[in-house]
């Protein structure tokens, strides 16, 4: 008897989300032909490209709220020089059990606005519970918003990270559920994901993370309005995305992109430098975009 993996089962339920996203949108917006393709490819690539960084600045900060719950010293809680940076928000730990220190409710407000130190402004607040510290194996960090803005983005949506590792290897499982990134002029991005997070290096200093390193691998698939289109896509990674945690973009690694089951171009994150530029690949032709 054939078996269905958890990946397989919950890619399955990302696709019925993914049709969901168009009951009310029978069809792109993108014309066909090469002007056509190479449209689609351009919005297609930014949105996921900004999908995936403003989820991956959640991880970071899901890690880096301290050394009880993760890594401590990522993301918005990063140190410079070993000295904590001046904070603009605040954290809220609550315990939902009288009786158990976990599970473990933190709220990080950043409240009408806060600039942090890579410049970006948050404001609002992320709610996570902490069902045991994340170096455990089984112990997950769900992510919810509220009223949560990444400078021009109102963030919606639930974000899931699992431990999923074995004593030899750390893993987790990131997934992004029912995501929803909206502009105040009606643009937006709808986004789920799935992907497999693997530490490759960092660790042998299990409490420091700006040396870790990690791949990330899996599958994803979008929506986007933009300025009155409207845009559907899938993605797979084809080579291994890199991550470090001490650059603020991907640095490396490909995406497959596709417009229903056509195979429409490639998304390449670059060779490893830490940089905001990565480029697509349509029509034979390779085009630069800008990682914000």
């Amino acid at each position: 008897m054939k078996t269905i993996s958890p990946l397989t089962a919950v890619l399955q339920t990302i696709i019925v989300t993914a049709l969901a996203f168009s009951a009310c949108k029978k069809q792109d917006d993108a014309s066909s032909g090469p002007a056509g393709r190479e449209e689609f490819a351009a919005i297609a690539s930014v949105a996921d490209a900004r999908a995936e960084v403003v989820f991956d600045d959640v991880f970071n900060n899901v890690m880096g709220v301290s050394t009880e719950v993760g890594i401590g010293g990522t993301g918005i809680f990063g140190r410079i020089e070993g000295t904590d940076t001046t904070t603009c928000y605040t954290v809220i730990t609550k315990q939902l059990n009288n009786n158990t220190r976990f599970p473990l409710n933190i709220t990080i407000d950043f409240g009408s606005g806060c600039v942090g130190r890579d410049g970006r402004v948050r404001k609002g607040r992320i709610n996570i519970v902490y069902t045991g510290h994340l170096f455990i194996s089984g112990n997950s960090a769900t992510t919810v918003f509220e009223g949560y803005y990444l400078d021009d983005l109102k963030v919606e949506g639930t974000y899931t990270l699992t431990n999923a590792g074995t004593p030899d290897k750390k893993s987790y499982t990131s997934r992004v559920s029912n995501a929803r990134l909206s502009t105040s002029n009606g643009n937006y991005i709808q986004w789920n994901s799935e992907k497999t997070v693997t530490q490759t290096e960092g660790g042998a200093t299990l409490l420091l993370g700006l040396d870790d390193v990690y791949t990330l691998t899996g599958l994803a698939n979008g929506a986007a309005q933009i300025n009155n289109k409207y845009f559907q896509w899938s993605t797979a990674v084809n080579t291994p995305l890199i991550k470090r945690f001490n650059c603020r973009w991907i640095s490396r690694g490909t995406l497959a992109l596709k417009k229903g089951n056509d195979a429409v171009a490639v998304l390449d994150y670059g060779s490893g430098t830490c940089e905001n530029k990565a480029s697509f690949s349509v029509n034979g032709q390779v085009k630069e975009i800008t990682l914000h």
